[in-house]
């Protein structure tokens, strides 16, 4: 499985719940975590792979998870600002500001509800890839001016990286 990148639409489309965890599912978690450990990633959502299915994976600070249809529950006010990237976007990083705390709830592939509830980087792991279920990027935090500069550097190394 290869990472889409920006300018993928599928990227850009919310996705669909996942009626039944079946063989096909439990497959799509297993490249997922497979494509998400090759990338050297702490998240990937099943967009970001060109499977438009409401499925995360996240490995941060040792804590493994998979979570099936997740939702977004719970957010506190207080917000931090922190350097973010994308595998969707490689090789270009901006500051973004986020909720400090997060709650996720979703469903496990043997079925079982899950809640997770984190702080710092599992936080932002969590919101960053519920975006991607929602058709959305960590661009799309930025301002104007700040996401068209970082469009450009992210073509520019896309183009270098192709010659």
């Amino acid at each position: 499985m290869t990472i889409r990148t920006y300018g993928d639409p599928v990227l850009r489309r919310p996705a669909e719940p996942v009626e039944t965890i079946d063989d096909e599912t439990r497959d799509i978690c297993e490249q997922m975590v497979e494509a998400m450990i090759r990338a050297d990633g702490v998240g990937l959502a099943a967009p970001q792979i060109g499977i438009s299915k409401r499925i995360v994976v996240l490995d941060v600070d040792g804590e493994f998870h998979i979570l099936i249809n997740p939702r977004l529950v719970e957010t506190s006010e207080e917000t931090e600002s922190f350097t973010e990237g994308c595998l969707s976007v490689p090789g270009v990083h901006a500051e973004v500001s986020r909720s400090a705390r997060a709650t996720i709830e979703g469903t496990s592939l043997d079925g079982s509800p899950v809640r997770i509830t984190g702080e710092g980087l599992l936080a932002r792991a969590i919101q960053h890839e519920i975006d991607h279920l929602n058709g959305n990027l960590f661009l799309d935090h930025l301002t104007p001016v700040r996401r068209q500069s970082l469009l450009k550097e992210f073509q520019r190394k896309r183009r270098e990286a192709n010659t």
